[in-house]
């Protein structure tokens, strides 16, 4: 298990601690497998901090750990699909930056959003508001690039939500599969589509 480091002088504060264990345990063991003793443990914090800091406990802070993985993912796409960079190279990367860490995690790190989504009932109103607000973020972000690119707003808007899922639906399959090969398999017909897309 991959566990994260916070013995060095720049560790960061201990609010900030508790987000990215929470984000590791969401990856590496659900929302349900993410036991609070093993939290506190791993963040080095006191039980008494992580109620001053969310009050409402891990559940409180299971829904900062997807705003802050929203506004991780939110900010890589910037990255990727600014400065007018080709939307089809851009989530190529995107994707395969995705594949790099799945693997390099032996498959145990999969996405913290599809984690809360997948374990997540009805009365998790809180949570689900939360992650749907990620993932229309992501989509807006998206359908914006694909919008530039060219394509109209109903068809960037459902190729936004044909690439979340995707993007979603190859890691959950590769990491079952401890295998890339599904999620490279389903990038390559999306990249595809994309220039079919592109050319009409």
């Amino acid at each position: 298990m991959i566990t994260p480091d916070y013995s060095t002088e720049a560790a960061p504060q201990t609010r900030e601690r508790l987000i990215q264990t929470m984000i590791h345990l969401l990856q590496t063991r659900g929302l349900h497998g993410a036991g609070l003793s093993e939290l506190l443990a791993l963040a080095q914090a006191p039980k008494g901090v992580l109620y001053h800091h969310f009050p409402g406990g891990k559940t409180a802070l299971a829904v900062a750990a997807v705003e802050a993985t929203t506004a991780w993912s939110c900010n890589k796409l910037d990255e990727y699909l600014g400065g007018g960079a080709d939307v089809g190279q851009a989530l190529g990367r995107w994707i395969e930056r995705a594949q790099r860490g799945l693997h390099g995690s032996g498959f145990e790190r999969g996405c913290p959003l599809a984690a809360v989504a997948l374990e997540s009932t009805a009365a998790d109103t809180e949570l689900r508001a939360a992650l749907a607000a990620g993932f229309q973020a992501i989509r807006e972000r998206l359908a914006l690039a694909l919008r530039r690119n060219g394509q109209s707003e109903a068809a960037a808007q459902g190729l936004a939500a044909l690439i979340v899922a995707t993007y979603e639906g190859g890691l959950l399959q590769a990491r079952v599969a401890n295998d890339t090969a599904p999620m490279a398999q389903a990038t390559v017909a999306l990249l595809t589509l994309l220039k079919e897309k592109e050319q009409k």
